[in-house]
């Protein structure tokens, strides 16, 4: 009696396994890990949801016969929670890939969940270099930007304009760290020279102090090496000091300052800032028939993160649909030897170090007179190849050998 029941316990225990294996296996599961509430939200969060939505529609919402189902988590920008969360979903939920990530420092907490996995991973708000380089494994992408492409479109164009003598204000992480050191090499090696940089806390509500230090080193650019609440905290005090205005002989430059941060200032503030963006709303006929869709539901333009975000859900599911399973390592090289094309991405290539090679844009922020409403804030001034916006350079990522 005793053996019939432990047998028949043992059945139903492998027959819910098996269930739940089945379940596993009736749908594609994606995940938004992104910042919702901190300071980068407005730049990624609700934003990047609405890309993934899109871009899942835009595939018919099936791939493989099976629906496309959107899972969202808040990491909060702390590193042990993002981990959690994609640890969590990839082991339990049966998540089978993970976009977005904002902020280098969860990305990176992010990533080693899923190179011990073999999962995919696609950022697009992570600017560390580390994800395709020291850190590259064969799932791993990021398609938006990253240090050398955001210092390489600005500050070439500044010196070439006149600019030799450079201060930073500098985020105290990585990713801050990371730009200044790659702008440092690109100033000294045209000739120019930094003189002077300043660490800030993420979050920090006065620059006053910061600014009075750079104006009293009396340089040609003050570079804003930070993003989010505190590109646009600065941007706006930068301003008030007068440093923005058409008549001052100092030029601010935005290295991380994107159109949302340009639209919370207000063009009065940001007129004559400099920012880089592989992504403007305005640019064709496509990009402005999305924009539409994009604003119906947030109420705002998107961005080169949202973009990207839209741009690798839409080029995974093709991935999965041609290999004909979500297994990551399958799903990554089918990725990699496609060409990428949406409304973002004109045959861009994924490199085999994970990283979107696509052109960047160097733009100025308009006066408020050239502006004909609400997010027209851009000029173009200058387009750099993919090619010279990513370079191989001597890459560690040893899936370049």
């Amino acid at each position: 009696m005793q053996i019939r029941v432990l047998l028949a316990s043992i059945a139903l225990a492998t027959f819910s396994m098996l269930a739940h294996v089945q379940a596993a296996d009736d749908r594609v599961k994606i995940g938004v890990l992104t910042d919702m509430n901190g300071p980068y939200a407005a730049i990624t969060g609700k934003g990047s949801v609405v890309a993934a939505e899109l871009a899942i529609e835009d595939f018919g919402g099936k791939a493989l016969g099976w629906p496309v189902e959107l899972v969202v988590a808040d990491h909060m920008q702390k590193p042990d929670i993002g981990a959690s969360i994609a640890r969590k979903w990839y082991d339990n939920e049966g998540v089978d890939a993970i976009f977005d990530g904002a902020g280098s420092s969860v990305a990176l907490a992010i990533l080693e969940i899923a190179k011990s996995r073999n999962k995919i991973v696609a950022f697009s708000g992570v600017v560390s270099p580390d994800v395709t380089g020291k850190l590259c494994a064969e799932t791993i992408s990021s398609w938006a930007w990253d240090t050398h492409a955001m210092v390489a479109t600005s500050i070439k164009s500044l010196m070439k304009s006149g600019g030799k003598r450079f201060f930073f204000l500098t985020l105290d992480a990585a990713a801050g760290r990371a730009l200044e050191a790659d702008a440092t090499k690109i100033i000294e090696a045209n000739g120019g020279s930094v003189v002077g940089s300043v660490k800030h806390p993420i979050n920090t509500a006065d620059f006053s102090s910061f600014l009075l230090q750079a104006q009293g080193a009396k340089p040609d650019v003050i570079v804003l090496a930070n993003a989010g609440a505190d590109a646009v905290n600065s941007l706006k005090q930068a301003a008030e000091f007068g440093l923005t205005s058409g008549t001052n002989s100092i030029k601010v430059a935005g290295l991380l300052a994107m159109i949302n941060d340009i639209e919370a200032l207000g063009l009065d503030f940001a007129q004559g800032v400099v920012v880089s963006e592989s992504f403007y709303w305005d640019m064709s006929d496509a990009t402005r028939a999305w924009t539409k869709r994009f604003r119906e539901r947030t109420g705002a333009a998107p961005n080169m993160l949202q973009a990207a975000v839209y741009s690798s859900v839409l080029h995974y599911l093709k991935a999965v649909e041609s290999v004909g399973k979500t297994e990551g390592i399958s799903v990554a090289a089918s990725m990699k030897a496609a060409p990428i094309n949406d409304m973002y991405s004109k045959d861009v290539s994924l490199r085999a170090d994970g990283r979107a090679v696509r052109d960047f844009y160097l733009f100025e922020v308009k006066r408020k007179l050239e502006s004909k409403g609400s997010w027209d804030d851009y000029k173009l001034l200058q387009t750099l190849p993919g090619e010279e916006a990513f370079p191989v350079l001597a890459s560690p990522c040893q899936l370049l050998r």
